[in-house]
């Protein structure tokens, strides 16, 4: 039996992971993953730890029914920060391809950024009805993410992550990835021939597998980068598709309800 073993979200784009027992889904994904975002103050480019590896020692963690958000950092006083109106005080911002006009957060938080960070920035928040349409070659028009990368879920098999290990030649962690939904019981990479699953009475489709950065090589919990590029190195060299390392399946809701660790995971096709 294969069985939902682990659950992350991620407030702000590439800051600490948050784990989680249960959650519902939304619009958007989980309610309260990736709705906000860290980008350059002088041209709204977003930021990610591929450049600021020391975002990943930033917690954020939602207050209030999602009123609010908590940040923390080391050496920094925490910080609460509103939730700004979906029309309030909008800043232009650009992720990847899509240039998007998004409620700033305020001085405050930026400036407690910029100073954690040592870099000019703003922080910015993502309303259900600001967020951006997944690819189409993937999803049908209507179907939303927030400020993840493309997609609003991301799936791993511990299995994979397994094989992963013993070829690099020590553990990993999983939140290397960065996942949302963990899975054990299967075997390496079998979430690679999924097309549909369902979890508790939520079904998904898996919209194609997961294409992996130099994100992977930073340690998330010292924001280290490992010095061999690993585990990407091995990756690339036997999980690489035209160029790319694959790691993971991208995955879209088809409907809303509650996910909770310890559910069976049913292989639809």
């Amino acid at each position: 039996m294969y069985t939902l073993s682990e659950l992350y979200r991620y407030p702000v784009k590439s800051t600490a992971y948050e784990p989680l027992q249960s959650i519902r889904l939304d619009a958007l994904g989980l309610e309260g993953d990736r709705r906000w975002m860290v980008v350059e103050a002088s041209n709204g480019r977003f930021l990610t730890q591929r450049l600021l590896p020391q975002m990943g020692r930033i917690e954020a963690r939602w207050q209030d029914d999602f009123a609010a958000l908590r940040l923390r950092a080391p050496g920094m006083d925490e910080l609460l920060v509103k939730v700004p109106g979906r029309d309030d005080n909008l800043r232009g911002v650009l992720i990847w391809r899509d240039m998007l006009q998004v409620p700033d957060a305020g001085d405050e938080a930026a400036q407690w950024l910029s100073r954690f960070l040592g870099r000019d920035v703003r922080l910015v928040q993502m309303p259900e009805q600001r967020a951006r349409q997944v690819d189409t070659a993937y999803a049908e028009p209507g179907e939303h993410v927030h400020f993840a990368d493309g997609f609003p879920l991301l799936l791993i098999g511990q299995g994979s992550l397994d094989d992963l290990s013993a070829k690099v030649g020590r553990p990993l962690e999983m939140l290397r990835f960065r996942p949302n939904l963990v899975v054990t019981g299967a075997e390496p990479f079998a979430e690679d021939g999924w097309k549909r699953i369902r979890i508790g009475e939520v079904t998904f489709r898996v919209a194609k597998p997961c294409s992996r950065c130099i994100l992977t090589t930073i340690d998330p919990h010292t924001g280290e980068r490992d010095a061999a590029r690993e585990p990407l190195a091995t990756l690339l060299g036997y999980r690489n598709v035209n160029g790319e390392a694959l790691f993971g399946q991208n995955l879209l809701a088809e409907n809303r309800g509650e996910l909770k660790l310890g559910m069976p995971v049913e292989v639809l096709e």
